[in-house]
């Protein structure tokens, strides 16, 4: 990846979803390509603007692996700057201090560690502390089956792995990232997730720590009902119940749907996941999330879900490019394309071609 040194990029933090994806996306593209930044309007967008501890821990975590210069990094604060040198690749470790997103802090350090130096032998691991199942953050259930395995389409090697659970508002989570250096190849086949084949399996998963397990039997009973009396074959309906190990009290949810690609061996998952909440009983929870299930599965034939549509755009800007189909495109997603055209040669474009189907096409 080439990419000319330029002048300090002026970001406005309330464009815009305005919120902390863009302070992530930001400094992972500073790391990448040596771009110094300064970020106003921090998180404008939300209620409480300013950075809160998990943006903060991202900057200070930025700032360990690059070694960059830093201004603003404080509780708060709605103004940064940020002006990165090297990336070293090593064993990092970073803890949150609250239960705070985990896998955001990772996805903010992955982008510039898969791009340390091309010697093999130079892997990074990198542990965070703090909540991993948190509301309006990816959970480690789905770095781990989705995002993981999308980027190994692209060749991309990393491992997740979930060492101890943390839900709000106590956290005490863990996480470990290996990561190995990623080198574009000229004989890479196109990435492209366009078309569904055959609905191959539907894995149904619920997890509690330190709570009755009868609560996931009574979950994942609802939501495999539900699914079956929508008319989906029970031989392929899988069902897991896991007891986590953490602090405090915690459950969730989630379903890994799997399609086989058409003209193609390989397959194609999406993982819904929901969170346990007080006077949310098990069945209205399993309800909810065959609710999730039924509507990628017959509402539209697009691939990529909402979530993932957000997340696969930097990793296929920086991979050479590609194109997926996509069921919704948020305002999430067409703020993080904006961003990453401000740093990079590439065009992101989003093509309507149905009802709740979106053709996104990343162009080197």
């Amino acid at each position: 990846m080439s990419v000319p040194k330029i002048k300090t990029l002026k970001i406005d933090g309330s464009t815009g979803e305005g919120g902390g994806q863009i302070i992530r996306t930001a400094l992972s593209l500073s790391m990448l390509t040596g771009i110094p930044i300064e970020i106003t309007n921090i998180r404008a967008g939300r209620a409480k603007s300013g950075l809160m501890r998990q943006h903060l821990v991202c900057v200070q975590a930025a700032q360990q692996i690059s070694n960059a210069s830093v201004t603003g990094a404080h509780l708060g604060s709605t103004a940064l700057s940020f002006t990165p040198n090297s990336i070293k690749s090593g064993d990092y470790s970073f803890d949150i201090g609250s239960a705070g997103s985990t896998t955001l802090v990772l996805q903010t350090l992955l982008p510039a560690l898969l791009f340390t130096n091309t010697d093999s032998s130079a892997q990074s691991t990198v542990t965070i502390r703090g909540g991993t199942h948190n509301p309006l953050a990816p959970t480690s259930d789905f770095l781990q089956l989705a995002f993981v395995p999308a980027l190994a389409k692209l060749g991309m090697q990393v491992d997740v792995q979930l060492i101890k659970a943390g839900f709000a508002p106590i956290g005490g989570g863990e996480i470990t990232a290996t990561i190995m250096p990623f080198m574009r190849r000229a004989d890479t086949a196109p990435f492209e997730l366009t078309e569904r084949g055959k609905l191959t399996n539907i894995e149904l998963v619920a997890s509690i720590v330190n709570l009755d397990y009868d609560i996931c039997t009574r979950e994942l009973a609802s939501a495999k009902s539900v699914l079956i009396e929508a008319g989906i074959n029970e031989a392929i309906i899988t069902t897991q119940s896991n007891k986590l190990q953490g602090i405090g009290e915690g459950n969730s949810c989630y379903a890994v749907v799997t399609y086989q690609m058409v003209d193609s061996q390989s397959s194609h998952s999406e993982v819904f996941t929901l969170l346990g909440a007080k006077r949310t009983s098990a069945e209205k929870m399993g309800n909810r999330l065959a609710g999730l299930v039924k509507r990628y599965v017959f509402k539209t034939d697009a691939l990529v879900d909402e979530y993932l549509t957000d997340q696969l755009l930097l990793p296929l800007a920086l991979a050479g490019g590609g194109e997926f189909t996509a069921r919704v495109i948020s305002q999430h997603a067409e703020t993080q394309a904006w961003l990453i055209e401000q740093f990079l040669s590439v065009d992101i474009k989003f093509e309507q071609i149905a009802e709740n189907k979106t053709l996104v096409r990343v162009i080197d």
